[in-house]
């Protein structure tokens, strides 16, 4: 049977042989537990209390903790050098870095371009779809942003904007502008601010089928000005005395009637000269792009970089100098002799150019009125940034081991930029290309060349980044000279430069 009231010990086994005055003790100790048992028990019950109290403040301690972390926590102070320390218990959520910094770092600028649009003297246009609200006027009612003229007003721009060669009028020289006073230069140079050039989706049907070659002669040639100042005529000469035939339809060496429409001319043979009147770089005119309108393979003379404008490897034909003619005729020869080969030379016509020659031509699927009006903006907004408020975001984030990197990256001819986010355990390249894909994949991003190019290449919905380069490269840099010198140059750039800002070129 179970005994109630406690185990037996080997003193109880033998506690009939005790004194009766033993008896008495414990009746007497049993009498005194009886009436402690009372109090006892309160202060067992009391206890329990207690500790149930103590566990349920720790819970709601840990609650009221852990609440706040729903949403943001408290910025950094100024000592903090901009980095907001979290502590390593509490990194259940990924995202929390990347909220705080949209918060932390968003500023309103004072400027809304929506409302107080950019406004440039020296025109009457007004650009509807343009990212940036954009006026050209001839006689505005306030201060303008910039003019399209030497100005001696304070913080008014002298715009020089030009599609001639430097080397007719030499005021166009980049430097030489500069110096002339000009604070943005618009010319068919690369390296402006601004570039101006003659190539477009819109005005030229570059993807146009090729016709059958039927004329008797190799090439074409549309030349009027005979006094250039480069060897063009002279090459021209050369040409023909290698025995290759040339209908020439311009003023200089005529042999056939000029009143033909140029573009319609040039499909029905199978090279065309494109030969511009001067040797500079980045100067490449109608000539060249009518040529690949036509399907008529370009000899040229011109440009020194025309191979950045070729719409694919091996489809043009240069004349650098007078010393390259008989190279080029062997070529020329070969071709017209060699079905296949010169198919080969025009394969872009059915495939579709290179990366690198959509990304040159998709620059102009934004005018250069528009894109004037978006540097001026950006320029305000970098001006702006200089405040003592900007200068406090923090741009950054550390939970526990790792580092949020909060960088800004917009597509070429847009304004508004979108929020990347990088961690330094992985501040690469690689990862900066990664972040921005899944970015613009996320927003279901519309390149802003879709509706230009023609259809045959505009691709379907997928993105493909051609470049990633710093906000403020000219295009020479973007598309031809820049390029970060692995991740370790990377690395250092944005820990360098504080909300970092990026453009991205997609083709």
């Amino acid at each position: 049977m179970l005994n109630l009231r406690g185990p037996r010990t080997q003193e109880g086994s033998v506690s009939d042989g005790l004194s009766s005055s033993s008896s008495s003790t414990s009746a007497a100790n049993k009498k005194k537990w009886s009436k402690l048992m009372p109090l006892f028990v309160a202060l067992v019950v009391v206890a329990e209390i207690a500790l149930l109290g103590r566990l349920d403040m720790a819970k709601n301690t840990a609650f009221f903790d852990s609440w706040p972390d729903l949403f943001y926590k408290t910025p950094p102070l100024a000592g903090d050098l901009g980095v907001r320390q979290m502590d390593n218990r509490r990194q259940s959520s990924p995202e929390r870095c990347e909220e705080w910094l949209e918060r932390a770092d968003s500023v309103v600028y004072s400027r809304d371009f929506n409302k107080d649009p950019i406004i440039i003297s020296g025109g009457d246009q007004e650009w509807r779809t343009c990212p940036v609200g954009c006026k050209f006027v001839y006689n505005p009612d306030k201060d303008p942003d910039a003019a399209f003229a030497l100005q001696q007003q304070l913080g008014v721009a002298s715009i020089l904007r030009s599609m001639e060669s430097s080397q007719y009028y030499s005021e166009n020289n980049i430097d030489q502008a500069r110096r002339s006073g000009f604070n943005i230069v618009m010319t068919t140079s690369l390296s402006s601010d601004v570039p101006v050039g003659y190539f477009s989706w819109a005005e030229y049907d570059i993807m146009a089928p090729v016709q059958q070659k039927t004329e008797s002669a190799l090439a074409a040639a549309f030349i009027s000005n005979c006094g250039a100042r480069n060897f063009r005529l002279q090459a021209l000469l050369e040409l023909e005395k290698a025995n290759i035939t040339i209908d020439s339809y311009g003023a200089c060496h005529r042999n056939r009637n000029g009143g033909v429409d140029k573009v319609e001319a040039l499909r029905r043979y199978k090279f065309s000269l494109a030969f511009e009147n001067s040797n500079e770089e980045d100067y490449v005119t109608e000539k060249f792009f009518q040529s690949l309108v036509a399907g008529s393979i370009p000899v040229v003379v011109g440009a020194p970089n025309i191979e950045d404008f070729a719409p694919y490897p091996g489809s043009i034909l240069h004349i650098r100098e007078l010393a390259d003619v008989p190279s080029v005729v062997k070529r020329m020869k070969y071709l017209a002799e060699n079905p296949d080969a010169y198919n080969q030379s025009l394969r872009w016509k059915y495939e579709g150019p290179s990366d690198s020659f959509k990304a040159l031509v998709d620059m102009s699927a934004v005018h250069s009125s528009c894109r004037l009006c978006i540097f001026l903006a950006t320029m305000a907004q970098e001006k702006e940034e200089n405040r003592p408020d900007f200068k406090k975001r923090p741009c950054k984030c550390t939970s526990g081991l790792e580092t949020v990197y909060h960088i800004y990256v917009r597509e070429r001819g847009r304004f508004k930029m979108d929020s990347v986010f990088l961690r330094s355990g992985s501040l690469t390249l690689e990862a900066l290309e990664s972040a921005v894909l899944a970015k613009y994949e996320s927003l279901k991003h519309v390149p802003v060349w879709k509706e230009e190019r023609p259809e045959s290449i505009r691709g379907r919905d997928e993105l493909k980044i051609y470049r990633i380069y710093p906000v403020g490269l000219t295009q020479r840099q973007a598309l031809y000279t820049f390029k970060f010198k692995g991740d370790a140059h990377f690395r250092n750039h944005i820990e360098s430069k504080p909300c970092a800002k990026f453009e991205v070129i997609f083709v």
